[in-house]
């Protein structure tokens, strides 16, 4: 059996475990991502590792932090083998924006000591890895785990993230023209706010009171322009509908891993527009819709020069780049071979 830990239950624990437990058997063990919680949740995750230790045969972790530190352990002392899948902030260090595990001494020790011996790290992308990071350049430019952690010997096998295109598609409905959408939790928190582009997305909602703007995934959220719609957490169904109403889906994030929002809007045929950061260029894989320095006259300028007939092209090869480089398939693959190794 496998034991998989992670901080919070989001999309893309969801989905490992969708593509995991029909092949193998796994037992999810949430944590937590309160401070003050934190003493509770380690006797508990103790009491659970040991309690479940006779049947387990290996361990995974989503992210590297604290949750992760008794599942390291008990791999080492028992002889198992433990994965990490590093999935964004466990491989940053921005204190300028308040965002990455290495910013605090605490959770940099023991994501520090979760990598050294873990048995093998699972980066959703490659910057994660090592990265000359120059979008914002009020930020360090050396980030991702060989840059943080230059004596760091684990071996390392990056496996990007995979999308169910048979779901996440197309549905031919008629789009609001010049309608942006940006999916992301937290954001009622101001420097999550920040990370995720919103600072960047009010200066255009103000700039264009003509153009609309929707913010899924965070309710409490709130925005200073009218022409800006708030909306909490919602189903895959929904976002669905959501990506098919919509011309153009922002992911202007300060930093980021694999944004699975950004995939699964791209496969419904919305034009992205990304940040040069993590694996977003990647993904798009379209120069001329990366935003490469965070600048918002640049982000205008790049808008602005998209006509109507390379936004129909754009979004006919959308979709197809989603269904041939980031297959479903290809993910659940390439983590089953590692784990039933």
């Amino acid at each position: 059996m496998i034991i998989y830990t992670y901080p919070v239950r989001t999309a893309f624990t969801d989905r490992d475990l969708e593509m995991i437990q029909p092949e193998m058997k796994i037992k999810a063990l949430e944590f937590t991502q309160s401070p003050a919680a934190l003493p509770f949740y380690f006797i508990l995750q103790f009491i659970q590792l040991l309690w479940f230790a006779p049947k387990t045969s290996q361990y995974l972790c989503f992210f590297g932090g604290y949750h992760s530190i008794l599942p390291v352990w008990f791999g080492k002392v028992f002889g198992k083998k433990c994965s990490i899948q590093a999935g964004g902030t466990d491989c940053i260090n921005m204190p300028e924006i308040g965002y990455g595990n290495f910013r605090k001494k605490w959770l940099r020790k023991a994501t520090v000591y979760s990598f050294k011996n873990c048995s093998l790290i699972l980066p959703v992308a490659q910057a994660l890895v090592k990265q000359d990071y120059r979008y914002d350049p009020s930020i360090s430019p050396k980030q991702g785990l060989l840059n943080l952690i230059p004596d760091l010997k684990t071996p390392i096998k990056v496996i990007a993230n995979g999308f169910d295109t048979d779901f996440w598609k197309d549905l031919d409905q008629k789009r609001q023209p010049k309608s942006f959408i940006s999916v992301a939790t937290g954001t009622s928190n101001p420097a999550r706010a920040r990370v995720k582009g919103y600072d960047l997305i009010e200066q255009l909602a103000a700039n264009h009171p003509d153009w609309s703007f929707t913010l899924a995934g965070d309710a409490t959220y709130t925005s200073p322009n009218p022409n800006v719609k708030i909306i909490g957490k919602q189903a895959a169904s929904q976002l669905r509908e959501l990506y098919n109403s919509h011309e153009f889906y922002l992911q202007l994030s300060t930093s980021e891993g694999f944004p699975n929002a950004l995939g699964e809007a791209m496969a419904c045929g919305c034009v992205p527009i990304g940040s040069a950061v993590g694996a977003i260029p990647e993904i798009i894989g379209s120069e001329e819709l990366i935003l490469n320095h965070k600048n918002y006259l640049e982000l205008e300028k790049l808008l602005l020069k998209l006509t109507e007939a390379k936004l129909l092209i754009i979004r006919q090869n959308t979709r197809q780049k989603i269904h041939s480089i980031f297959p479903f398939s290809g993910r659940k693959n390439k983590l089953l071979e590692v784990l039933k190794s």
